[in-house]
């Protein structure tokens, strides 16, 4: 297994036009091209080559929240279908479920409904209204922080 210097310096050299940069959480930062990384991380290699599969793949923004979990699992896809193999990194299937069910489980609590508790549908960005006792909500982004949904 390569070590992470040397594997951030092997994805500088193929990417150029990337810059990675160390942080607190991994964050793919496409108005800048930058790829945030932790260094602490246990699976840093794995989730460093998702966030470039973000980037190769040219992700930017989403509208509904179902768009952002295809981005997700797309950028997995890259990782370990074609990224993995190229720079020697063993993606195991249960880091990719893992961080996959943290945007369902982020998923399914934006769309429950703060009225009655029953799923919702999103109707716009930021808005889902509930299927059964049709009461509208809002929410806060919180990919990174808390969630917050608003009565309307």
């Amino acid at each position: 297994m390569p070590s992470t210097p040397s594997l951030i310096e092997k994805l500088h050299a193929t990417y150029p036009t990337i810059s990675f940069e160390a942080g607190e959480q991994f964050e793919w930062q496409p108005k800048t091209s930058t790829i945030v990384y932790d260094l602490d991380d246990p699976h840093f290699e794995a989730r460093l080559l998702h966030e470039v599969g973000h980037a190769t793949l040219e992700h930017a923004t989403y509208t509904r929240d179902i768009d952002l979990i295809a981005m997700e699992r797309d950028a997995w896809q890259a990782a370990r279908v074609e990224l993995g193999p190229r720079f020697d990194v063993d993606i195991s299937g249960d880091i990719i479920h893992h961080d996959m069910d943290t945007y369902r489980d982020w998923m399914h609590e934006r769309s429950t409904c703060p009225h009655c508790g029953s799923s919702g549908i999103q109707t716009k960005t930021r808005e889902y209204t509930c299927v059964s006792c049709r009461k509208t909500w809002r929410v806060n982004e919180a990919r990174t922080c808390h969630l917050r949904r608003y009565r309307i």
